[in-house]
């Protein structure tokens, strides 16, 4: 048979597009997308040897378009038990907040419209007063995450003079981002001070100089010191920049709001206490313990904030209606304790134990000889790196990862964690509503 023939004998295009599975992917990757999927593939079988069997090539072209469409951003059923899980878009939002921001998203606003006036606004006032309210600080600043606002600080204040920092403060943040690399970039240059395990207010002391621009505390991301320890208090620091005229930045990272301890976990410092501590300026995540969208907010001093907005780098930074919108729903959730389980994050971790066996039940009577086991998920997002959450886990032994794998390529894809020979999917994180797809995902390939 010669290449003409051979090729004559593979499909044309326009025949798969006839096939209801093909065209389910065009409003998700597009038509031209998929005409290139259908093409490379019908290409692939040409070079290898053609055939006839629509059978064999219209899978080909479905896994093909399976794996195109993995790399859209799509909805996931988190079963992994990590409630803030970075890799998974850390907070899930509220459907309230949603619900409120929706008119705000999808129409005109006053974005940048001062409405009694008449005459242009700002967008940085929107989220003025619920911040005042919150966490007390005199005035604020957002922009689009905690890296950026601390950039953006450094940039405003620190530019070519020194940030003293203790030394056992300089952690790495996600994706390998180390914050010396982060104040480099800034233009400012890092004074370190202290030992790794140890550091005392003579070592700032010793370190302040003419050039000194701002006195930086980090939050420890991801890791605790203990043992042999010794670090300095934010009072003394804001005392010591209060006497010499240097302000005190906080990089508190998680954005807490409301004391943990409510929800059976360790205290965590709040905004509120660093600006009551007299901190100048204090930078954290929305989308953390905050559980809202990504988003850098800081929080100070009115004139030092002034400086922020004067900072022609704040429109690089900026963060759009859509964000300004579900961060303020979300922040009005915290009005109160009724409408704060509106968070996703708060009602996953109000979650009782019994709650979670009532729906355990509903798996073991779907699912013959289901394993439902007890286990223990964490926060998350950097946030509580030692303090285990007791819940639930339906467990399913899959030796060789074939039952994850065959799950993470459900729709919507469905993730777990593999520990000691079994797939672990946690009910903490798995919302009520979602039991149901699991349960069939299961039933098929366990």
């Amino acid at each position: 048979m010669n290449r003409s023939d051979a090729r004559r004998r593979v499909p044309p295009v326009h025949r798969f597009f006839s096939d209801s599975r093909i065209a389910a992917y065009e409003p998700v990757l597009g038509h031209e997308n998929v005409k290139t999927v259908v093409s490379a593939a019908l290409e692939r079988a040409r070079s290898n040897g053609p055939t006839d069997n629509y059978a064999v090539l219209i899978a080909e072209v479905l896994l093909d378009l399976a794996k195109a469409a993995s790399e859209n951003l799509r909805p996931v059923i988190n079963g992994a038990g990590i409630l803030l899980h970075t890799n998974l878009g850390r907070a899930p939002i509220s459907a309230a907040a949603w619900d409120s921001a929706a008119a705000i998203a999808s129409g005109y606003s006053n974005l940048e419209y001062d409405l009694p006036a008449g005459a242009r606004g700002s967008r940085h006032s929107r989220l003025g007063a619920v911040l005042r309210e919150l966490t007390g600080a005199e005035d604020s600043v957002v922009v689009n995450n905690c890296a950026a606002a601390v950039v953006l600080i450094l940039d405003t204040f620190a530019r070519n003079r020194e940030v003293v920092i203790a030394r056992n403060e300089l952690i790495e943040i996600g994706g390998e981002f180390r914050l010396p690399e982060v104040f480099e970039r800034s233009g400012a240059r890092l004074v370190e001070v202290g030992a790794a395990n140890k550091v005392y207010l003579r070592d700032y002391e010793r370190a302040l100089a003419a050039n000194t621009a701002l006195i930086f505390r980090s939050h420890l991301s991801n890791f605790r010191l203990s043992g042999f320890t010794e670090r300095v208090s934010v009072a003394e620091l804001v005392n010591l920049g209060g006497r010499v005229g240097i302000p005190v930045v906080e990089d508190l990272g998680s954005g807490a709001l409301l004391d943990f301890e409510r929800f059976g976990l360790p205290h965590e410092r709040t905004v509120r206490e660093a600006v009551g501590e007299g901190v100048g300026l204090v930078a954290f995540s929305g989308d953390k313990l905050l559980g809202g969208p990504q988003a850098g907010i800081i929080v100070g001093k009115r004139a030092l904030i002034a400086r922020l907005r004067e900072n022609p780098l704040i429109r690089a930074l900026r963060i759009d209606k859509v964000t300004i919108a579900l961060l303020g729903a979300t922040l009005e959730r915290y009005g109160s304790e009724e409408t704060l389980r509106e968070i996703p994050l708060f009602a996953m971790l109000s979650r009782s134990l019994d709650d979670l066996r009532s729906r355990a039940e509903r798996y073991r009577a779907a699912l013959s000889a289901i394993d439902i086991s007890e286990t223990h998920g964490y926060v998350g997002g950097g946030t509580f790196p030692e303090m285990p959450i007791a819940s639930l886990a339906v467990a399913v032994p899959d030796p060789q990862g074939t039952i994850e794998s065959k799950l993470r390529a459900w729709t919507p894809p469905i993730v777990g964690r593999l520990a000691d020979g079994r797939l672990w999917l946690d009910l903490r994180t798995i919302a009520d509503e979602e039991d149901n797809v699991v349960i069939e995902a299961l039933r098929k390939h366990r």
